[in-house]
């Protein structure tokens, strides 16, 4: 018989819906929505809030697993905003977005603790952060909420990013900052699986870099972390092709090819249709060739 002061077990912890993701055959599309004036792709498209929703909609409509949410271009040489700013164009899309679409995942593009506070309070399951969690308290912000966050690699501030590219093995330095960082993140108290690891494409890096990281993949990998490549439409495109803006599917697709060498991927993209239509096709054929 139970002692009366006995207590039950406390149930075991259910698996993060970030770690259920895999495993899967299809690297995992996270769909980009820039509710922003002057990010370099999209950058003012969105009229209203109304507008950016109905997008995200869309995206996950066409395929994407996860609606990444953005309040503040990171382009090369774009200026910060205030956190009340981005408060105000990212919290009501995303929760509309969550409100319309509750099992479709939803991450919050910032580096500021009070906007992920606050993105994560309506609903967000994951934080995309350019600067690795540096802010004051953000990783321990996140992992009070039971959610996630991506790791990038970036030199400096997306103001000044591109004034020293030069590295003497950029897989190398990326690797070292990235394993320090997840370390970090793992002691706050996030799982391994809530640990994304992304090498930062065009961010303080020039093309060079930019391809060694991306056929160096597997390396990254290695540390036993899911991994996220963006590249859609990046000006590393335009450079090697002279292709406009609205002319980088092609190159933005021939980019992600590298991904079938991992086994936990996520791109971030602009097209989820068309990206994974492509997807598709590559893994197939990736699977035959083994």
């Amino acid at each position: 018989m139970i002692p009366a002061t006995a207590r039950p077990a406390d149930p075991a912890p259910k698996p993060s819906r970030l770690g259920a993701l895999w495993p899967r055959r299809l690297p995992v599309i996270m769909g980009i929505l820039n509710y922003t004036p002057d990010s370099f792709s999209d950058g003012g498209r969105f009229k209203s809030s109304a507008e950016a929703i109905a997008h995200g909609v869309q995206m996950a409509q066409d395929g994407a697993d996860i609606i990444d949410v953005g309040g503040e271009s990171t382009r090369p040489g774009a200026k910060p905003v205030s956190a009340d700013t981005e408060m105000d164009r990212v919290i009501p899309v995303i929760r509309d977005l969550k409100r319309r679409m509750p099992d479709t995942l939803v991450s919050v593009d910032t580096c500021k603790t009070q906007v992920a506070k606050a993105a994560l309070d309506a609903g967000a399951d994951l934080v995309n952060d350019v600067t690795a969690g540096s802010h004051a308290r953000m990783l321990e912000t996140i992992s009070s909420f039971g959610a996630g966050i991506v790791l990038m690699h970036m030199r400096g501030r997306p103001r000044s990013m591109q004034e020293n590219t030069t590295y003497r093995n950029v897989t190398d330095e990326v690797h070292t900052f990235l394993s320090l960082r997840a370390h970090q993140a793992l002691e706050a108290g996030l799982p391994r699986d809530q640990v994304w690891l992304d090498p930062g494409i065009g961010f303080g890096k020039d093309d060079q870099a930019n391809i060694r990281l991306l056929a160096d993949l597997p390396d990254l990998a290695a540390l036993g972390h899911a991994i996220v490549i963006g590249v859609s439409r990046k000006s590393m495109i335009a450079r090697l092709t002279s292709a406009q803006v609205k002319d980088r599917l092609p190159g933005s697709l021939a980019a992600l090819t590298p991904v079938t060498t991992i086994p936990q991927s996520v791109v971030r993209v602009h097209d989820p249709r068309e990206t994974l239509q492509f997807l598709e096709i590559l893994t197939v054929l990736e699977e035959a060739r083994r």
